[in-house]
């Protein structure tokens, strides 16, 4: 009875993780893929170039790159080398995760009159400083499994969505360049903004489940061709980029900054634990064993590349990556969980990365289009969030943890003059809300042991 019912429960994928579909076959399987990753991994770009100002050619390239180094992330996932590589259909991408802070360090940074090119420097040398931190997670991980609870990451996710939902405002209105020339959400901005948003939600309606699951492509695509029969297209950086783009590792050198890196040190962390909920989630929906050595060593092997691919982004000019949630979505709609599929997906996002008219074509995105879709992306973060304290029970001890967290972190993000008068080191700690939310829940979490709050409750 227990063979019958694990091969039904086999059989209700398509493909199965070590399937071998004919190429044809596996390469419109990774097109289809395709079409639910490619927005988010070059979202989280775009919108950082936009707001510390970086030049058309030289966000071309750090769109380019995020496309390669997450196919070649893609691809050591899927394949397995040694220690590195969970060895499921995992697809890596650029991490929402490290937006909020980055942005708002880095315009620090060029409002304090660092120029741009040293501003990216900082962030590209931080980033290379923070994959270590992931790298040496995933040796350690039941010690930061005990230290970092599902309550501390919750609400780490639940700050980082709600300090990138004003992020993702201001790209609805048009963005910081609009601020600065008067046209910051006038008509044309929210008209442009407004029909993405509303064609995401009306696109979730409809019962057709491939248009649900593309329904930021398609809504993209919409606001896109609207932009170019408003005039707003602008294609600048596909003109000036080189027909075929080989990767300049340190295109900006490499500095380093302390005020960008200590929330990074936190997002890490919690990033981290987040891939051991993907690659656990991906396993179930592969129908392979979520527990025991097989489980562990992929867990492990996932979290490296998290890692290890940070650090190759920060060398090849482009900003931290991990384990896409909305990859596990896809297998379940598809029933195709085959990694060999998975290493289609990554040459698609190699070549795509290696030819820069593709990135100058997606560059040339208005900021309040971009901004209708990153409004429902960014959302989704905190809804993850939430989702993850759902699973916590909510006892006394944990509300305090979640209240005190939540205030200072978001009191700090929109009173950053509270820390006027602390000395530099405190204000550099502190002036992001996610490492003060989040420093607050890690310290709470300990202080307040959990054995007590079972006292209080019997």
């Amino acid at each position: 009875m227990s063979t019958s019912h694990s091969q039904q429960t086999h059989s209700e994928l398509i493909l199965g993780l070590d399937d071998r579909p004919p190429p044809l076959p596996g390469m419109l399987a990774a097109l289809q893929h395709l079409l639910a990753i490619i927005v988010p991994i070059v979202t989280p770009g775009l919108l950082i170039c936009q707001a510390l100002g970086v030049s058309s050619r030289d966000t071309n390239l750090i769109v380019s790159m995020s496309l390669v180094v997450s196919g070649i992330a893609t691809f050591v996932q899927c394949r397995r080398f040694g220690p590195f590589g969970a060895g499921l259909l995992i697809v890596q991408g650029t991490s929402f995760n490290f937006v909020g802070p980055l942005i708002a360090g880095g315009a620090l940074m060029v409002k304090q009159g660092t120029p741009v090119e040293a501003v990216m420097a900082a962030i590209f040398g931080v980033v290379v400083a923070g994959s270590f931190i992931e790298m040496g997670v995933s040796r350690v991980l039941p010690f930061v499994k005990r230290l970092i609870t599902p309550l501390v990451t919750g609400i780490v996710v639940l700050m980082i969505g709600l300090t990138l939902i004003k992020v993702g405002l201001i790209s609805m209105g048009g963005g910081y360049a609009a601020m600065a020339n008067g046209s910051f959400a006038n008509g044309e901005n929210l008209l442009l903004s407004g029909v993405v948003l509303a064609i995401i939600v009306i696109l979730n309606r409809v019962p057709v489940v491939w248009m649900r699951s593309a329904a930021i492509v398609i809504a993209l695509a919409v606001g896109y061709a609207l932009a170019g029969w408003m005039g707003r297209l602008d294609f600048s950086g596909m003109h000036e980029a080189p027909l075929f783009q080989v990767p300049m590792p340190l295109h900006f050198g490499l500095g380093f900054s302390w005020s960008l890196f200590i929330p990074m040190i936190v997002i890490y962390l919690v990033t981290s634990l987040e891939a051991i909920g993907d690659v656990t989630a991906t396993s179930k929906v592969s129908r392979q064993p979520v527990e025991g050595p097989l489980w562990m060593q992929r867990i492990k092997g996932g979290v490296l590349v998290n890692g290890a691919n940070s650090l190759l982004a920060g060398i090849f000019n482009t900003f931290p990556s991990s384990i896409f949630a909305q990859n596990n979505g896809v297998i379940q709609l598809t029933g195709i969980a085959s990694r060999h599929v998975g290493m289609w997906i990554a040459l698609f996002l190699v070549i795509l990365g290696l030819f820069p008219a593709v990135a100058g074509v997606i560059q040339a995105v208005p900021e309040p289009v971009l901004g209708g879709a990153a409004m429902v992306m960014f959302g989704a973060v905190a809804a993850a969030g939430i989702n993850i304290l759902a699973s916590v029970t909510l006892d006394r001890r944990a509300l305090l943890v979640i209240a005190v967290s939540l205030a200072l972190g978001l009191g700090v993000s929109q009173v950053p003059e509270f820390l006027a008068h602390m000395p530099a080191a405190v204000r550099n700690v502190l002036e992001s809300g996610v490492a003060t939310g989040g420093l607050c829940a890690l310290l709470l979490n300990w202080f307040l042991p959990e054995q007590a709050a079972q006292e209080d409750a019997q």
